[in-house]
């Protein structure tokens, strides 16, 4: 069981860095990238994340170690990704976002396989510690970080990932989705630390 959940871990990570690489290739030959704008995707970076958590997981499983601190960051990456896949295909599926998700099947993958297959490794797969409620708060903090960021750079240049963080839509209602998206983070969080506790596949 042991061989078969790593190597499912290595095929999302490869899935991942092949969609990432693909859309990169893609917008540099549309004449469309920006090194910041294409890596200041939450998308991107959510995607990475989880990329290299996933990694990481296979090394400490193949080592046979407890690892409580690629847990945590299992967990954190779970959460991002999730996020990623939620609002993605719930405010953002009909909306254009330049020339930086453009390639359907790579978009496919990093808003939709790798969301799905992230949370069911969660899950299923038992190789992971328990995580403590007060961890949740650790969780928000690259979301609330990210977020800065981007505020600063729609006030300055103009440029937002996302339609619903243009400051041309006042920054009440850019406030209220940003609430809306920390308080998702914060259940998705609740909701990853309970499933931390269950067993269901042994590894």
């Amino acid at each position: 069981m042991r061989i078969l959940v790593n190597s499912l871990r290595l095929i999302a990570v490869i899935a991942v860095v092949v969609a990432v690489v693909a859309q990169l290739q893609h917008a540099v030959v549309s004449g469309n990238f920006r090194f910041w704008n294409f890596f200041g995707y939450f998308t991107i970076q959510s995607n990475l994340i989880i990329a290299g958590a996933l990694a990481a997981a296979v090394v400490s499983s193949s080592r046979r170690r407890s690892a409580t601190r690629v847990d945590l960051v299992r967990g954190a990456a779970t959460v991002y990704i999730a996020t990623t896949g939620l609002v993605f295909n719930t405010l953002l599926a009909e909306a254009a976002l330049a020339a930086n998700f453009d390639l359907p099947w790579a978009s496919d993958v990093m808003h939709k396989v790798i969301p799905a297959y992230a949370v069911l490794d969660w899950l299923l797969f038992a190789d992971r510690g328990r995580l403590v409620l007060r961890q949740v708060w650790w969780f928000l903090l690259y979301p609330a970080v990210w977020l800065v960021v981007v505020l600063i750079r729609g006030a300055t240049d103009g440029w937002v990932p996302y339609p619903f963080l243009d400051p041309d839509l006042g920054y009440g209602v850019v406030a209220l989705y940003a609430l809306g998206v920390a308080v998702f983070i914060a259940l998705m969080g609740v909701l990853v630390v309970g499933m931390s506790r269950l067993r269901i596949v042994p590894v």
